[in-house]
């Protein structure tokens, strides 16, 4: 093969390799829930998610102070400030009920996720 042509050929095997890993983001859209933190308390306190399947939840704390969406079960922890939004990405779940908190005010801001 000549020289010339081996620019060329590996641009463009770059580019295809690119282009195929870019695929399956575009394509397997997430799936996304809605929920809202509003006087230290999650609505809806219940959300029934697909199983196995991830998805996210669009959580949007309307305090004015910060909270974390917190819990053992799913694994995850986000720290939400006051007055803003923010996306809290779940792996797949086995069907199951699994417990989640607003850790800096427990006592109130509690909530589960149930995986059908």
């Amino acid at each position: 093969m000549s020289s010339i042509f081996r620019p060329a050929l590996a641009a463009a095997l770059c580019a295809a390799t690119l282009s195929a890993a870019a695929l399956p983001a575009i394509a397997a859209e997430v799936p996304t829930f809605e929920m809202t933190l509003k006087d230290h308390k999650f609505s809806p306190e219940t959300l029934e998610v697909p199983a196995n399947q991830r998805f996210q939840i669009r959580l949007t704390n309307k305090d004015a102070t910060p909270d974390e969406f917190d819990s053992h079960d799913l694994r995850v922890e986000k720290v939400v400030g006051g007055g803003q939004t923010g996306i809290v990405r779940i792996q797949p779940l086995v069907p199951g009920r699994y417990m989640f908190m607003g850790e800096y005010h427990a006592a109130t801001a509690r909530g589960v996720v149930v995986a059908k």
